[in-house]
């Protein structure tokens, strides 16, 4: 059955080092790199579009053009004038990256501020993703209103899915960013934590415990991510466990997180299987973090391929 994926959020320009004092400059961001990978594995006859505000600059015009490219719709996506895209440099160490952000003049920062467009989008889409992000970005009044259009989704039966993706320098505070993740949680149907950021920043002593404190929330799904340890799912009150896939070498993690993301609900949207997602997206999670930057080619990505809708 064909549907709609939208992914909310920051895509912002991105530099890296590239090697004899240059740099190399690319477009990427937590939830636009789930929408990408989504879009390489999700069937054909699904849509995926971003939703956003950018500039009315040219390195927006580019930013844009850059998401057509690759198959990520940008119809949806409002442009702002007198704003520009955020951008972050990445500095890499033996495979762990470290950002540096410029991003207080970010249009994203504006994209809840249409709530009639961001209703009209969701109300057309099957599957939806954000992150906490997503939410950090925004003023109280943004992050109320996003989250009050998300928690109607829920409502009408979308899929709604939540990754906590918790950077602390993002928010004013402590206690407003354990708020606002709850809050987040509270509206999303599913919620795929990492499971280091919880026990730093929640303090969860356990994997069992991150999922019963999701539970509490009134959150259906849960799909904790534990890095080497694998991914722990609490599907309708199930619980199972997904092997991680096992890399050699590891090159850049920029993007392994967004990529599991992006291939467990490309998975999902063929048959609702969730362990067989989670398997899906650790070996698409491990290809991907054996390259260079957030979005790696296709042809890069051998022996992935979902299997045919029954």
């Amino acid at each position: 059955m064909a549907g709609r994926l939208l992914s909310i959020g920051e895509c912002m320009v991105e530099v890296m080092q590239a090697g004899g004092g240059l740099m190399r400059k690319s477009f990427a961001g937590d939830t636009f790199n789930t929408a990408y990978y989504g879009r390489l594995f999700l069937p054909s006859d699904w849509e995926v579009d971003y939703f956003t505000a950018v500039g009315d600059d040219s390195i927006s015009d580019e930013m844009l053009a850059f998401m057509r490219e690759r198959g990520v719709g940008t119809d949806l996506i409002r442009r702002v004038e007198g704003r520009s895209p955020g951008l972050y440099m990445i500095d890499l160490k033996d495979g762990e990256r470290s950002f540096t952000y410029w991003r207080s003049v970010s249009a994203a920062k504006l994209l809840a501020d249409d709530p009639a467009r961001l209703r009209e989008a969701l109300e057309a889409s099957r599957m939806i993703v954000f992150s906490g992000i997503t939410l950090a970005i925004l003023s109280p009044d943004g992050v109320e209103t996003l989250l009050s259009e998300l928690r109607r989704a829920k409502a009408a039966g979308k899929l709604v899915a939540f990754d906590p993706n918790i950077r602390p320098r993002l928010w004013p505070d402590r206690e407003r960013m354990r708020q606002v993740i709850s809050d987040g949680a509270r509206a999303a149907t599913l919620v795929m934590p990492s499971f280091e950021d919880e026990v730093v920043h929640f303090g969860d002593g356990s994997v069992a415990e991150t999922i019963a404190r999701y539970a509490g929330l009134s959150v259906r799904d849960i799909l904790v991510k534990d890095g080497a340890n694998g991914a722990t799912l609490s599907f309708d009150g199930k619980l199972s466990h997904v092997p991680a896939t096992r890399v050699e070498t590891i090159v850049d993690t920029t993007s392994a997180g967004d990529s599991f993301n992006g291939g467990f609900l490309a998975r999902y949207a063929v048959d609702g299987d969730a362990d067989a997602s989670a398997a899906f997206a650790a070996r698409l999670a491990a290809a991907v973090i054996q390259h260079h930057g957030a979005l790696v080619a296709k042809e890069l990505l051998p022996e992935l391929e979902l299997p045919q809708r029954p």
